[in-house]
């Protein structure tokens, strides 16, 4: 497996968040997501450049919603995850699994 069919640990939550979401998500509820399952808080740009990434490597889907009055009249773009995506999240499960496999963390072992 070449490197970029590896998923770091950010692509991670970023593709789970949306998984828990549900049919669709954009940047500030995936954002929201992972800071209320993990307690971590991203910065909105950072989720943003996930997404993008994850778009180009063909894990998402993304569309414009219709204009919103709320937003001044503009679009939302919210994002779905494609069977590609699950592959790669099950993919990273199955590789740290493997990893974890027989590994007995103790404190001050090596």
């Amino acid at each position: 497996m070449s490197k970029g069919q590896y998923l770091g640990e950010f692509e991670q939550l970023v593709l789970l968040a949306l998984v828990r979401l549900g049919h669709e998500g954009y940047g500030m509820t995936v954002r929201r997501e992972i800071l209320a399952t993990t307690g971590r808080d991203a910065a909105i740009g950072s989720v943003y450049a996930t997404l993008e990434r994850l778009e180009a490597k063909g894990y998402l889907a993304s569309r414009h919603t219709d204009p919103e009055p709320d937003r001044g009249g503009k679009p939302r773009r919210t994002f779905s995850v494609k069977r590609e995506g699950l592959e790669a999240l099950e993919r990273s499960r199955e590789l740290l699994a493997r990893m974890w496999d027989g590994v007995t963390a103790k404190p001050g072992t090596p």
